[in-house]
């Protein structure tokens, strides 16, 4: 689907650059910036804010779900913190 007709790219090519680590656009802007464009008309700021909360929203609901089952901490019951005298 495209997603902005002005620089014309499509949902895909926005999920493409979303890639792991600290370089990953969490805003519009940097989504333009990573596909070598910028905003136009910025009609297309709210899908791609969309798109963004998609994918962060899986890639946090499986991070959660490995990270959980993965830690061996996770089945340890937690230590109450020692009361200062």
């Amino acid at each position: 689907m495209i997603v902005c007709s002005c620089n014309v790219f499509s949902d895909g090519q926005v999920r493409a650059c979303l890639h792991p680590g600290p370089g990953c656009p969490r805003t519009p802007a940097q989504v333009y910036a990573c596909l070598g464009c910028s905003p136009k008309c910025g009609r297309c700021a709210r899908t791609i804010r969309g798109i963004l909360s998609r994918a962060l929203a899986e890639v946090h609901a499986t991070c959660a779900t490995a990270c959980s089952a993965a830690c061996p901490l996770s089945a340890e019951p937690r230590a109450a913190p020692a009361e200062a005298a």
